[in-house]
């Protein structure tokens, strides 16, 4: 496994949303190990304050804080974006990397939106377009978290919400398709509009976390079989890999001098499961300049937060 050598960021300062476990707390200590400053926007309290012990365990004297958000509620979202924007600080660095992933039955957001396609691809584009003053002023580079689901993903014009016909990993793949599509679109539109902003996108692979326990068993009375399958594969060592492994391809993408914009990175083995961290095609789903355009403008008008025309 080809590990990642972070640049000395030492005076930057980075966004992680859903660093509180997982990959996002990984990605979170490494950034802390190379000198940025993090902010942690999490949902809850407690596993908030359980990340920011263990990151100071880890690195001693790391510059770290938490801050409220929930990605479900655009309410949430603009409350983080005014908190930052009165504290003034330009954003270095944004990771969009928390997500939900495959509830067995249609759930919403606070503001009325599939939970999965509101969570996962509105809610981080919200963010992004209300933290956009900051990431200018920080020259920012934006790691968009998307999944190898995007390649079989699809952008349904006439049920976008899964309202006619929910079934969970089509809309996973959706909303996974959604973020490879906006960061692709971000970088195009801030090249155009001379934002001086990177936008690009990673997926981990099969990586072992708890997304495969919260999200699958929402709508269930009885425990969804994912995580142990996943686990019983990472046991085998066949097709999942660790958190450690995982976060190579986000972290390149974020640090990396040599990641560009407008790209995608992921694992480099057979599948894309595990492997080193390697630039990928773009995928076929995510290649058209008309879907995201028109996915871009769409979801402007559903947030209601829209970025500088270009």
């Amino acid at each position: 496994m080809r590990d990642v050598t972070v640049t000395d960021l030492r005076g930057e300062l980075a966004v992680v949303t859903g660093a509180s476990d997982g990959l996002g707390l990984g990605l979170a200590v490494r950034l802390a190990r190379a000198g940025a400053e993090l902010i942690l926007p999490v949902r809850n309290a407690a596993k908030g304050a359980a990340a920011l012990d263990r990151i100071r365990t880890d690195v001693p004297g790391a510059r770290l804080s938490t801050r409220v958000l929930d990605l479900a509620s655009l309410a949430s979202v603009e409350g983080l974006a005014d908190t930052l924007k009165a504290e003034g600080r330009p954003i270095n660095l944004l990771i969009n990397n928390a997500g939900v992933m495959t509830p067995a039955t249609r759930h919403t957001t606070a503001d009325g939106y599939e939970l999965q396609f509101g969570t996962n691809h509105l809610g981080h584009m919200a963010l992004t377009s209300r933290l956009l003053p900051l990431l200018r002023a920080g020259r920012a580079r934006v790691t968009t978290v998307t999944s190898s689901a995007a390649r079989n993903g699809t952008i349904d014009w006439d049920d976008l919400q899964s309202e006619k016909r929910y079934a969970p990993v089509r809309a996973y793949g959706r909303s996974k398709l959604a973020n490879l599509l906006f960061a692709v679109e971000l970088n195009r539109r801030s090249t155009a509009g001379g934002w001086g902003i990177v936008g690009n996108a990673a997926h981990p692979g099969t990586t072992l976390t708890n997304l495969y326990a919260s999200g699958p068993n929402l709508g269930r009375t009885r425990p969804a079989p994912h995580q142990a399958v996943i686990e019983r594969l990472a046991r085998w060592g066949l097709l999942v890999h660790s958190v450690d492994a995982g976060l190579l391809p986000l972290l390149y993408a974020a640090t990396s001098p040599e990641a560009g914009g407008g790209l995608l990175y992921g694992p480099d083995g057979p599948g894309q499961f595990t492997g080193s961290p390697t630039r990928l095609a773009v995928y076929r789903s995510a290649r058209s300049e008309a879907t995201a355009a028109r996915l871009w403008q769409v979801s402007e008008r559903l947030t209601g937060v829209p970025f500088p025309a270009v």
